[in-house]
């Protein structure tokens, strides 16, 4: 609503009227700020259509400086405590104030006053003025209503990046180039899958209702990251048909969803695997960066599995380079095989077990493998094999 007001004050006729009319006027901390203006510049780009989508728009209003910004897929809000003056709005390109706070490290008061069409930034050794762009056309943040439940920010944080690198990193098939977040039970369930691999981590969630599932273009995920990874409270998830907003005490950001269906994936789920083999995941890390020194153009490494040794073995080849052979000390149970993997696929879901051992599950040359850490029943990877 108060946005009519500010329009107003730009107008000419207003403009004209005054040689120094204030637009809007503060003094906030300038660490707070910083904070601010490098989470919500990473929303900020380019777009031909609306140029005015690299900008950061400031609305100062109450007691807090609200910082927002937007790529039309996805929009953030973030607020500053702020001692108000005058309340306005202005617009500044993000890169601008991005560089400006980046090189900004005393906890200080700043001072921000709008004067016309330009903003000042005052500290005591500091003075600068920025040119201000007009906000017209600057999208407003949609306010989601729906289903909504509230879970650890860190948890949330933790299921996207336990499976986003499994994600399809084209966008041919939305369905797949995004994270799949559906409710089970007692848990929130997050997966991604390139169809090549598939990676689901499950976080224990209370009071959640029930919803079909969404999915999080995966575009949008790195920045989801990078705005929440840093914070340690409650937060609000709520959706509906066409967007999810994620809120804490000071940010809010939204996110449009695929409106798709993501594949049934938990029937090429193997259910009673033919070979079981447990390593420790130190052991087999080292084999494999070994083991791909040696691999072909397609990744590709090979490994041997006889249930009569107390190893196994990992092999890779290159013309070009030579070729390698690695024993690892395992535990195995079950049938010999031999299956070749992608090495790139096996080394990417390290980073979401914390596990020391882990649980390799073969099932025939031509089926996915598993792997899981022993004793945590929360997060499962499957590789589809190589054709060799």
């Amino acid at each position: 609503m108060f946005y009519l007001s500010y329009q107003h004050i730009h107008s000419p006729n207003n403009i004209n009227s005054f040689n120094k009319e204030i637009i809007m006027k503060l003094e906030c901390s300038s660490i707070k700020i910083k904070t601010s203006v490098l989470k919500v510049d990473k929303i900020t780009g380019k777009n031909l259509t609306l140029p005015v989508l690299d900008s950061i728009l400031l609305t100062a209003k109450g007691n807090t400086l609200k910082l927002r910004a937007t790529n039309l897929s996805l929009g953030v809000e973030v607020e500053v405590p702020a001692k108000i003056s005058k309340e306005g709005s202005v617009l500044i390109k993000g890169d601008v104030l991005s560089n400006i706070f980046n090189n900004l490290y005393q906890d200080e008061i700043i001072y921000l006053e709008s004067i016309n069409n330009n903003l000042s930034l005052k500290t005591k050794d500091i003075n600068i003025l920025l040119k201000c762009q007009s906000f017209e056309d600057f999208p407003t943040t949609p306010n989601v209503s729906g289903n909504n439940f509230k879970l650890s920010t860190k948890n949330f944080i933790n299921g996207i990046r336990s499976v986003c690198y499994s994600s399809s990193v084209s966008d041919i098939k939305p369905e797949i180039s995004s994270i799949f977040i559906y409710p089970e039970n007692n848990d929130l369930v997050f997966v991604a899958t390139d169809s090549f691999r598939l990676a689901e981590k499950r976080i224990k969630t209370k009071q959640i209702h029930e919803f079909s599932g969404i999915l999080i273009p995966l575009k949008n995920i790195s920045e989801i990251i990078k705005i929440f990874s840093d914070l340690d409270e409650d937060l609000i998830v709520c959706l509906n048909k066409n967007l999810i907003s994620l809120s804490t005490g000071n940010i809010y950001l939204t996110s449009r969803v695929i409106d798709g269906n993501f594949p049934d994936y938990k029937q090429i789920i193997p259910k009673d695997p033919k070979t079981e083999v447990v390593v420790l995941k130190q052991d087999l890390l080292n084999a494999l960066k070994i083991a791909n020194v040696f691999s072909d153009k397609q990744n590709q490494i090979n490994f041997k599995i006889k249930n009569k040794d107390k190893f196994f073995e990992i092999n890779s080849k290159n013309s070009d380079v030579g070729e390698n052979k690695t024993k690892i000390t395992a535990a195995i149970s079950g049938e010999d095989i031999e299956i070749s993997f992608n090495y790139k696929y096996f080394l990417d879901c390290f980073q979401a077990i914390n596990q020391d051992s882990l649980s390799l599950s073969f099932n025939q040359s031509n089926k996915p493998l598993i792997i899981k850490g022993i004793g945590d029943n929360t997060f499962i990877y499957l590789i589809m094999p190589m054709n060799k």
